[in-house]
């Protein structure tokens, strides 16, 4: 197969996998429109913070696996094809970036949707695990410090990328298309929390455990 259509596949893949709005179907299925209650995101914060953890964490275990199953299936496959082994680097790259984008920009809403924290976890979990580990680290030490989820995940995103680094400079191989990933998740998610940044700002952003 031709590199350029297989890459554009893997893209295909992993933006209809992502845009599945797992948040808005558990509110369709509870009876309300997710997108008018609490902070009004499809994501799985706002789901917790409206219907409960019992609804609100498995649609975090879908959102994550919409952006980790995607990546998987497109090593497989470029493994079984001829020549596939030189792009799964990219593969894995671009299916993972689109799996994000597909949230935070899925054709089933009008493309508006989540802040793509749960599903660029599940994407990294299949791309680079030990950078996915450190965010995660990140994100455990600055939740429980200030209970403000969305500044723990967007320290998160920081905590991915300097991962990065720290895994190439020992290792001596710099892999340019895996931290332009890593450099690009980062900034998509703090901008997607843009409004999380002014509120913080300004004291109004609520705390998790804590009532508005």
């Amino acid at each position: 197969m031709n590199p350029v259509l297989a890459i554009l596949l893997c893209a295909f893949g992993g933006y209809v996998s992502g845009a599945i709005p797992f948040g808005y179907l558990a509110g369709k299925y509870k009876g309300i429109d997710i997108r008018q209650h609490g902070s009004g995101n499809i994501g799985a914060t706002n789901v917790i913070r409206v219907l409960g953890k019992g609804t609100g964490i498995p649609v975090f275990a879908l959102d994550l696996l919409k952006g980790w199953l995607p990546v998987w299936l497109v090593k497989i496959w470029l493994l079984s094809m001829p020549g596939g082994e030189m792009l799964i680097s990219t593969g894995a790259v671009v299916t993972g970036l689109a799996a994000v984008l597909g949230h935070m920009f899925t054709f089933w809403l009008g493309f508006k949707g989540g802040k793509g924290v749960a599903t660029t976890t599940g994407a990294l979990l299949g791309i680079a695990p030990v950078a996915m580990l450190g965010g995660l680290v990140v994100w455990l030490i600055c939740f429980f410090t200030t209970r403000y989820v969305s500044l723990a995940s967007m320290l998160a995103g920081v905590g991915v990328v300097v991962a990065m680094i720290i895994q190439m400079s020992r290792s001596g191989y710099w892999d340019v298309v895996m931290l332009g990933f890593g450099v690009l998740i980062m900034l998509l998610v703090i901008v997607r929390h843009r409004a999380n940044i002014q509120r913080l700002l300004d004291g109004s952003e609520p705390r998790a455990g804590r009532k508005k």
